[in-house]
């Protein structure tokens, strides 16, 4: 026994069992074993009477266990991968609905969905693009991405508006062991602001402003920001998707004055292609979704703290999809109906 506790090779339940048997040669008391030992009371008394039946190799063999039922039939198992359509006017197949369909258990119809990676309580949703340039359009974008010109600074721009300044009608708790932070699920609306971004790909930095509106006229005071931030001498590729206000005569009028300024359109149905939405996505789910803001001057200060942190350890940005491969996984798709 003192061999089993003292070999580092043995595994860990082995050094237990062994553990178990010494403690109990001491004429503890089962309860005292159990509490030294770190299990049960009925794991004692298991290993004890393994010990006396078989001695030491009892406690390093683990007896073999006859399965309680029978594997189901292939033909029962065929009836619950639900990939057909589901009966009647539902639109999926529920686990219940399959186990009385097929006539076995809820958990043995979890099993076999969890066995054939089957989720049909789960669908995804896509949007194919109609743009008749789309293919050369991607092409152009993501070799921007992955193979920047020299002297050059490629931005991904855009706006997200209508964010609000809510404020809660109480203060929510904070995190604690096994709770979750609480919040109100009223609130008090305080107004809302639109923030124009623009996100550097080469350095990762991003030039945010929080404006009224999201007109033509905005938009070129926020293009005027950006002007200033870039360095002189450099172009300026600028990633834009096709909200009108970007292709206002105003704002055309301005690309002609400046024009180390050239702009590229994604395509239509393609916003995710611009980089500076993944930027909006985390700005959202870090400081905008769980914030409570007494006013829209709060909202947009916090807004602002926000980029400066952000820059302050930004990275470059990486795109690692080439666009034969986008274009590949596309043509996979239903084609787009008419």
């Amino acid at each position: 026994m003192a061999a089993v506790l003292g070999d580092r090779n043995h595994p860990l339940k082995h050094v237990q069992r062994a553990n178990i048997i010494m403690l109990s040669a001491e004429r503890l008391p089962v309860q005292k074993v159990a509490r030294r030992a770190g299990v049960s009371r009925p794991a004692v008394w298991r290993w004890q009477v393994r010990y006396a039946e078989q001695g030491v190799d009892g406690l390093l063999r683990d007896k073999t266990r006859k399965p309680d039922r029978a594997p189901l039939p292939r033909a029962t198992v065929a009836k619950a991968l639900t990939c057909s359509e589901p009966p009647g006017a539902v639109t999926h197949w529920t686990g219940r609905a399959v186990a009385t369909a097929v006539g076995i258990s809820l958990r043995a119809v979890q099993r076999i969905w969890e066995a054939n990676r089957l989720q049909p309580h789960r669908i995804r949703t896509f949007k194919r693009s109609n743009d008749p340039a789309f293919a050369a359009t991607i092409e152009d974008i993501v070799g921007l991405y992955m193979d920047p010109p020299c002297h050059a600074v490629v931005l991904s721009i855009d706006e997200t508006s209508q964010i609000q300044a809510l404020d809660r009608t109480q203060p929510g708790l904070p995190l604690k062991p096994g709770k979750c932070g609480t919040m109100t699920h009223d609130y008090k609306r305080n107004g809302t602001t639109t923030l124009f971004a623009a996100l550097n790909t080469l350095d990762g930095t991003v030039v945010g402003r929080c404006l009224p509106k999201h007109t033509h006229k905005e938009f070129i005071k926020f293009l005027n920001a950006v002007e200033c931030a870039v360095p002189a001498g450099k172009v300026i590729h600028a990633i834009v998707d096709n909200y009108a206000t970007h292709k206002h005569p105003k704002v055309l009028e301005w690309l002609a004055d400046h024009p180390r300024w050239v702009f590229h359109f994604t395509p239509t149905s393609a916003s995710w292609i611009n980089a500076v939405e993944g930027f909006f996505s985390i700005i959202t789910r870090r400081r905008i979704r769980r914030g409570v803001f007494k006013s829209v001057a709060d909202l947009q200060e916090a807004i602002a703290r926000y980029i400066r942190e952000h820059n302050k350890a930004s990275k470059p940005f990486v795109w690692t999809k080439p666009a034969d491969t986008i274009l590949a996984k596309i043509a996979r798709l239903p084609a787009p109906s008419e």
